[in-house]
């Protein structure tokens, strides 16, 4: 499966072209200083839209039909899958409904419908939602477009590390935030294809580590999410999702960080490194500080998106 997805990852960076941003990636001399590795980060927090979710989206929807396009897509979503779809959908002009799950902030909904979409909020859990979302799909025949469960949304995704290993082909291990498992997934594929031994870390937050329970459990299982930071990546892993096995086989550490350190790592890229992230793309700087590389090691962190609510944000600054 691996070895087929590294393809549509090449594929798909050819495809998405100059229609996403070409992020940078800039050192990060106070994690490194604390580390004592060479640790640089990811930029897709400067992405359209704010977040690495457009590629996958964008690329879906350049795969559709003709006559998919003309009726239009569906997609559940926190909130940067749906920005993204949003998005795509509007530059490709068709029609796109969005579910969001009852908890999304407001400001992430607003985002959503001001790029054109349709929003409605259902159900208290992300599996819920998306369940609900495809029924409405299959009941209006619309595509639906998966934020993780559908191959080419995980192309899209894994063109993250085609750039990253043309911007810096020494690195050698890389961390990043875990939800479904699109991201890691299509760019661990790819990566390994091209150098077989660097390393991917999964990092989650305590409060919902969905994805890596189950892939310790070695089967989907049910598993209760309390509320964090890293909205992004709560929820449930969807029975039979594709990211599963790419999960069990290219992921070679697990990090699970609690909600103070992923605070702590909000405020240190504030603070430090003058950026102002969301809570997934924290959940992978302090899964990087929690895992702490040895001396000299070459670490990247995908800087996964900057989408922080302004109510979250005074939250942050308060404490």
């Amino acid at each position: 499966m691996s070895a087929s997805l590294a393809h549509e990852v090449m594929a798909a960076a050819r495809r998405l072209g100059d229609l996403v941003v070409r992020t940078p990636v800039v050192p990060c001399p106070w994690l490194s200083a604390a580390t004592g590795a060479d640790v640089r980060l990811k930029l897709e927090n400067v992405q359209r839209t704010g977040s690495f979710k457009l590629r996958g989206a964008l690329h879906a929807l350049l795969r559709l039909s003709p006559a998919q396009r003309r009726h239009g897509v569906v997609c559940a979503s926190s909130g940067n899958h749906g920005l993204g779809v949003a998005t795509a959908a509007a530059q490709l002009q068709l029609a796109a409904a969005v579910f969001v799950p009852e908890s999304t902030p407001a400001g992430k909904v607003a985002a959503i419908e001001r790029a054109g979409a349709s929003v409605e909020r259902f159900g208290a859990d992300c599996v819920d939602t998306e369940r609900h979302a495809r029924e409405v799909a299959a009941a209006t025949g619309r595509h639906y477009v998966s934020p993780y469960n559908d191959a080419d949304v995980v192309a899209g995704q894994g063109t993250v590390a085609v750039e990253l290993l043309a911007q810096w082909p020494d690195v050698e291990v890389v961390y990043v935030a875990l939800g479904g498992g699109g991201l890691i997934g299509g760019m661990a594929a790819y990566a390994r294809s091209v150098r077989p031994a660097i390393e991917f870390v999964a990092c989650s937050p305590s409060a919902s580590a969905a994805m890596a329970a189950c892939v310790r459990q070695g089967r989907i299982v049910d598993v209760p999410c309390e509320p964090t930071w890293s909205d992004s990546t709560a929820g449930g892993v969807e029975p039979g999702a594709l990211t599963f096995p790419l999960c069990q086989q290219l992921i070679d550490r697990f990090v699970d960080v609690d909600e103070p350190a992923i605070e702590h790592a909000l405020l240190a890229m504030l603070g430090e490194q003058h950026l102002l992230v969301e809570g997934a793309a924290a959940v992978a700087v302090a899964g990087c500080r929690q895992d702490a590389p040895p001396a000299g090691r070459r670490a990247a962190i995908v800087v996964c998106g900057g989408n922080l609510p302004l109510p979250l944000l005074q939250r942050l600054l308060a404490r």
